[in-house]
């Protein structure tokens, strides 16, 4: 058992016990996470919800603990970014894993379904706004699961490689990383109504996205790269900024988890749909009734 005491500067616990940034308790934790993006949107999974047990807000992290049909789940706002996510991931873990009051690992590992449910767009003319892409492979671009031993270790390294050479990745890129939802995750969650395909998590949604507003693109045939690359006969489907991440950081820690997006942009198309709030009503009821 790993006995290291973790110093206060590391993990920091709030004066009532609870983790620094999410602010909440041990005891609050539940198995099934339902995670998104908006801290608006929780309150939208937690209409559904038969029991509420707590609520709790701090900065752009809001969750909301309960039961759905009998089972206890929880939904936790993440806002925009891999950096949130790395946060809340983190501090999700610290809740079930480390023991607070003696800044030790527990010897027992609790493991967290993390089903993210967020907005995407695609890159495919064939998928349109409204259909629901499920990441069977996360792309992080931010660079965050370079920093962590055992990278590597989780990784599609054979894509990676194929990425990079067939988009003509830029060296001044922080090096993409590639890594699988969690099976059990794909086959409970997933179905015919969800496209299976790969998406990409950019670091920023302009440029990173290539979207070109004022300033020129460095790369100006990413995108168009993107779409046109293949691996194992599946293509890359859509956008969106935090699945990589999150699927990363979830195999690193010993959990699953699995990025479900509702198609809000159509980048091939050039459109948008503004009002998508009822298709991601219906992502969350299918969400919340398979986790």
């Amino acid at each position: 058992m790993n006995s290291r005491i973790i110093p206060a500067s590391e993990l920091i616990i709030n004066a009532d016990g609870s983790a620094f940034h999410i602010h909440l308790t041990p005891d609050q934790l539940r198995d099934k996470i339902i995670m998104v993006g908006d801290p608006g949107r929780v309150n939208m999974v937690a209409e559904y919800f038969d029991t509420i047990d707590y609520d709790v807000t701090s900065r752009e992290f809001h969750a909301i603990g309960g039961t759905y049909k009998g089972k206890p789940l929880m939904c936790i706002s993440h806002g925009i970014g891999s950096d949130n996510i790395e946060i809340v991931v983190t501090e999700l873990d610290a809740l079930a894993n480390i023991d607070f009051k003696t800044r030790t690992v527990k010897p027992e590992h609790r493991t967290l379904s993390m089903v993210r449910v967020g907005t995407s767009g695609s890159l495919q003319e064939d998928i349109h706004a409204g259909d629901f892409v499920m990441a069977t492979k996360g792309i992080g671009t931010d660079g965050i699961l370079n920093y962590y031993a055992g990278r590597n270790d989780v990784c599609d390294l054979v894509m990676q490689d194929k990425l990079m050479r067939h988009t003509q990745w830029m060296d001044s890129w922080a090096a993409p990383y590639v890594v699988d939802a969690d099976e059990e995750l794909i086959e409970r969650i997933g179905g015919d109504d969800m496209i299976h395909g790969y998406t990409v998590s950019a670091v920023g949604f302009y440029a990173p996205q290539g979207r070109m507003i004022r300033l020129p693109l460095a790369h100006p045939e990413f995108v168009e790269k993107l779409e046109s690359f293949k691996y194992n006969n599946r293509r890359i489907t859509n956008f969106e900024m935090e699945s990589g991440c999150l699927q990363g950081m979830a195999r690193l820690l010993g959990h699953k988890a699995l990025t479900a997006c509702c198609i809000i942009a159509e980048r091939r198309l050039t459109k948008a749909n503004t009002d998508y709030k009822p298709a991601v009503r219906r992502l969350i009821e299918t969400v919340l009734d398979r986790i």
